[in-house]
């Protein structure tokens, strides 16, 4: 195929004094635009809310480091008066507890949390391309009651769930979902895993099918006439393109799971436990060790930085482009 070399349209001089004042007004149009998002009182307003959001968390770094006689006496300020640090309060918290460790409820934490996230995430991106580009019988309907799903409390589906998992679903005295028989197996993750993936899909189907259905459409058609079936089109087209949606709803997902304590204690027990049970174990009954409850949580969220920090640069363009269309 030869290629065409670029030529210049010639045009009148009324033409061009048009077209310079186009450019001049567009170029003026987003200056405005860039020195309205921009000003100095959203930079100083966006300043002051980080500083107010940090202080917190400073607070607790500080005070994960303090000996516990200090915290009990002081507050965190006080440090940069009558600077004293330890390790003792992060070596007694990992090694914390009886049946369940604060480093064991950690690494509980990451088994739960990783494949809770990604089962998800692989059924919503195939059910989100099924309702954007395949055409099916009640498909609308069927998308309405979906997103609908987003308003049933967690809580009125955990007795239906344990039902699920030790005598099954039956109608009329007929199995319509047989038993999964999880209820006898105390150290299976299964069951936390489906009810945390059941509870994700209505918003992960709903964020995924706005941003996959904003693909233009003359992509999906090229890539069809060049004979390419639905299996190429999901894996080389939609997955790329929509990993900034992907990348935003993981994030989220991963922060609910992680921080769950009513799931994960319902269909958990034991040696299983996340690390949200630990950290609610970890500062006694009265509150008396919370010196070593501030380690553990400052423990806790490191994961859940590194995740953001990694995945930031899809979080705004992936959220905004599943929130606007829909």
């Amino acid at each position: 195929m030869s290629a065409v070399a670029p030529i210049d349209v010639p045009f009148d001089k009324s033409t061009s004094r048009q077209l310079a004042r186009g450019e001049a007004a567009v170029e003026t149009v987003s200056r405005r635009a860039k020195k309205r998002m921009t000003s100095r009182g959203a930079t100083a307003a966006a300043l002051i809310i980080a500083i107010i959001w940090t202080i917190p968390t400073l607070g607790l770094l500080i005070s994960s480091f303090r000996p516990g006689a200090d915290i009990k006496s002081s507050g965190w300020w006080t440090v940069f008066a009558d600077p004293q640090f330890t390790l003792d309060n992060y070596v007694t918290a990992i090694g914390a507890g009886n049946a369940l460790s604060l480093g064991q409820a950690f690494l509980n934490s990451l088994v739960i949390t990783l494949p809770a996230t990604v089962i998800p995430i692989i059924v919503a991106s195939l059910a989100a391309y099924a309702f954007a580009w395949i055409d099916f019988k009640f498909k609308n309907a069927v998308f309405i009651g979906v997103f609908a799903l987003q308003i049933v409390p967690i809580q009125m589906a955990l007795v239906p769930l344990l039902t699920l998992f030790s005598d099954g679903v039956k109608i009329g005295g007929f199995y319509v979902l047989p038993g999964l028989n999880l209820n006898g197996v105390p150290d299976s993750f299964a069951k936390v895993w489906i009810a945390h993936a059941i509870f994700a899909l209505p918003l992960a189907i709903f964020l995924l099918h706005n941003f996959i259905s904003e693909i233009p459409g003359e992509v999906i058609e090229a890539a069809r006439v060049d004979g390419a079936g639905h299996g190429q089109v999901f894996f080389r087209i939609i997955i790329p393109l929509a990993m900034p949606a992907i990348a935003s709803f993981a994030i989220f997902q991963f922060l609910w799971v992680w921080n769950d304590l009513l799931v994960a204690t319902i269909f958990t027990s034991g040696g299983n436990l996340p690390i949200t049970k630990a950290l609610q174990d970890l500062s006694g009954s009265f509150g008396q060790s919370w010196e070593l409850l501030t380690a553990g949580a400052f423990i806790s969220i490191l994961v859940p930085l590194i995740v953001f920090f990694a995945l930031q640069r899809f979080f705004v363009r992936g959220l905004l482009a599943g929130a606007t269309k829909g």
